[in-house]
């Protein structure tokens, strides 16, 4: 019973920091990626991936997204709009997402690429593109 309980205080601990973790600049819906922007004076960087097919799309994720100095030093200055398009029928979003995300894409990304990397300002309007060449994300951050 006790190493019971232990483990189960252990889970939520694990969950606890998950949440922790997740970042305060991060997003998926625009209306919300707006108002981060606007309360923050920010800018915002729209993010076309493909989280489930595009190679560089994960390694972006993973290596800039996911990065703790990129978290840490764009919080506050720049709010990260992810709009995901997966593959697999495991990975699908729901209906409404599909329908924000390419209603973004009909608008932001006519050409399809994947990654496409996005500066906004608060009112949508592209300041420009970023491209992602495998540079870390100290480097990255200097292109914004």
């Amino acid at each position: 019973m006790k190493i019971l309980m232990s483990l189960l205080l252990c889970a939520s601990s694990i969950v606890s920091m998950t949440a922790q973790d997740a970042a305060a600049n991060y997003f998926t819906e625009s209306d919300k990626a707006i108002a981060y922007a606007e309360a923050n004076d920010a800018e915002i960087m729209m993010v076309f991936g493909g989280s489930d097919w595009c190679r560089p799309c994960i390694q972006f994720k993973k290596e800039i997204l996911d990065a703790t100095d990129f978290r840490r030093d764009t919080d506050g200055k720049v709010a990260v709009l992810y709009l995901d398009f997966p593959s697999k029928k495991k990975n699908r979003l729901s209906k409404e997402a599909t329908e924000h995300n390419e209603a973004l894409a009909a608008k932001y990304n006519t050409s399809g690429s994947f990654p496409k990397i996005i500066l906004m300002d608060k009112a949508m309007k592209k300041i420009k593109e970023i491209s992602y060449e495998g540079q870390s994300s100290t480097d990255f951050i200097t292109l914004f």
